[in-house]
């Protein structure tokens, strides 16, 4: 799963990047499109490493790309935006990262630090984005649809689509308005419209703005979360070694860096859930959309699993930490078998039996 980061000139998506990866953000490259896969911090993992003291410990994870900082400024920053934006047409979410932060040394977006404004004119611009490639498209199909070929007909229906798809985003009306059919959801789906993704913002606060609490509800919609992170101070963090950083949350009195939160909150909004694997060779969390049934997990795993799925033998993690280990989970009566159909939950330990 891919995630996109873009927002204005010195909003801290680089930094923010940076501080996902632990990389030095000076070892990002300047003016071009950075990328890091980022683990998800899931505390079963380790507590489940600490049970079974397998050889590999592995993470879910995300793939976060960062784009340049946008400059909305002129119809030559414009343009150039509107070139990075459509390289982002085949990600699975967009974060929006604005600015918040007081600092003399950095330059301001627009000579001034106004996020709620920011996060407004980033979302109207990924509007535009897909007003024009709807645009474009209905100019191509209006020519198109007039000539004799084998796929005249679904043409037709996807320009009366696009035109629909046209009139409502000029008149701020919801896409959704726009849809009649499952023939029109199959198309949208072709089209990757990018304001239709999921979508969360980070406000790039300064360290003095740290536990409070901007008020910028409503600014994004209620199904776009909005998280207030200071990015500098969690820079700081990924790049100290795990001890020194340990006690530099314990003098703050936190448990876990804020960031592990942002990582959540995608993990979440691109509708992801993790079944856990366990043994001495490894423990690892394994990303499946939410509604997964037990013979495709199988599959996520390895292709012969799922040829030959048998069945799965299922437990919850919070019965293996309650109970202490698998005897008196079968013990208990919470060791469960499940066929092909059985709908994979979130925190689901699963051992997959098959025969090839």
């Amino acid at each position: 799963m891919k995630v996109a980061l873009i927002g204005p000139t010195q909003s801290g998506k680089s930094t923010l990047l940076a501080a996902l990866t632990g990389r030095p953000v000076d070892h990002l490259m300047p003016a071009a499109i950075n990328e890091g896969i980022v683990s998800v911090p899931d505390e079963r993992i380790d507590w489940l490493a600490g049970q079974y003291k397998p050889k590999k410990v592995t993470y879910a994870t995300i793939d976060c790309l960062d784009l340049p900082g946008l400059d909305l400024q002129t119809e030559h920053g414009r343009a150039a935006a509107r070139r990075l934006i459509s390289q982002i047409r085949s990600v699975d979410m967009i974060v929006l990262v604005v600015r918040a932060f007081e600092d003399a040394s950095v330059a301001m977006y627009r000579g001034r630090i106004d996020p709620r404004t920011d996060l407004v004119e980033l979302r109207t611009e990924l509007l535009f984005s897909d007003l024009e490639l709807v645009s474009n498209r209905i100019e191509r199909l209006s020519k198109q649809v007039h000539k004799p070929t084998p796929t005249q007909a679904q043409d037709k229906q996807e320009l009366a689509l696009l035109q629909r798809l046209q009139q409502a985003i000029e008149a701020d009306m919801p896409i959704s308005s726009a849809i009649q059919s499952e023939a029109d959801k199959r198309i949208m789906k072709t089209l990757s419209l990018l304001s239709l993704k999921p979508m969360a913002a980070v406000v790039n606060l300064g360290e003095g703005q740290v536990g409070g609490d901007l008020d910028l509800a409503g600014v994004c919609g209620p199904e776009v979360p909005v998280l207030q992170l200071c990015i500098k101070l969690e820079y700081e963090l990924s790049q100290l070694d795990p001890a020194s950083r340990s006690e530099f949350l314990e003098a703050l009195g936190i448990d876990s860096p804020a960031i592990n939160k942002f990582v959540k909150t995608c993990y979440q909004s691109l509708g992801l859930i993790s079944f856990l694997t366990v043994g001495h060779e490894e423990v690892r969390a394994w990303p499946i959309p939410k509604g997964t049934v037990a013979l495709d997990a199988a599959g996520r795993v390895h292709s012969d699993m799922k040829r030959g799925f048998i069945r799965a033998e299922v437990f919850r993690f919070e019965d293996l930490k309650a109970l202490g280990s698998e005897k008196e989970l079968r013990a208990a009566g919470r060791f469960r078998v499940e066929g092909k159909d059985y709908v994979i939950q979130d925190g689901d330990v699963v051992h997959f039996r098959f025969n090839v």
